[in-house]
């Protein structure tokens, strides 16, 4: 495990090489490879942006972030333009289905509520939105529809996914279905394994729920 003072110079390092965000502005606290992230940014997009640049660092196993996002004058809007502009962006997303998600914006922050039918469906409604000027944050309520799947065709789909990854030692992670509620168990060198394992288990037909029990191992 790396030395707290080196995984805190690393993720700043990051956070400085990162185009989108501005490390003058925030903080990072390292502690038995969990980081927490303080400070300010100008937008919601440069706070996420943020958590992924932690998020990529060798040793990090968490990343708590309390960064506040100040928007500047220049990007200030009202909840009525916002949401306005929330409706247009999800209407003009190919992959966000048309007429199946509720919008509600208050002082800033965007509510996504509705039902999809795929977590990627989900995802893509939340970055249609988390770029859009004037908004400090989302709170995607959005839901999968669940359907009838084989729990044994679902658990052999992933695995041969978590196989093609070859950045993934699929053996060393377990995979358990339970009606359409997918579990992991296992470990995973770094943050970016997990992802991928995660993002194996929702790219699975039928797939409503996901539980991440996967450590990452020091």
């Amino acid at each position: 495990m790396k030395p707290d003072k080196q995984l805190q110079r690393d993720v700043l390092d990051e956070l400085q090489y990162e185009p989108s965000v501005d490390a003058s502005k925030i903080g990072v606290i390292a502690h038995n490879g969990i980081v927490s992230l303080t400070g300010t940014v100008a937008s919601y997009a440069e706070q996420n942006a943020a958590t992924h640049a932690a998020e990529r660092v060798a040793g990090v196993k968490a990343v708590t972030n309390e960064i506040k996002v100040e928007l500047p004058a220049m990007h200030q809007r009202d909840d009525a333009d916002i949401a306005q502009a929330v409706l247009n962006a999800l209407k003009w997303h190919v992959w966000v289905p048309q007429d199946s998600i509720k919008v509600s914006v208050e002082h800033g922050w965007v509510t996504l509520e509705g039902t999809v039918n795929s977590k990627f469906q989900r995802k893509s409604a939340n970055d249609a939105v988390r770029y859009l000027t004037g908004v400090k944050g989302v709170i995607n309520l959005i839901t999968v529809k669940q359907t009838a799947i084989s729990s044994s065709e679902v658990k052999t789909k992933i695995e041969n996914a978590l196989r093609r990854a070859t950045e993934l030692e699929a053996a060393r992670i377990n995979v358990e279905v339970q009606g359409d509620k997918v579990i992991l168990r296992g470990n995973v060198r770094s943050w970016a394994e997990r992802g991928d394992a995660e993002r194996a288990a929702w790219a699975a037909p039928g797939v409503g729920r996901v539980e991440d029990h996967l450590t990452i191992a020091a």
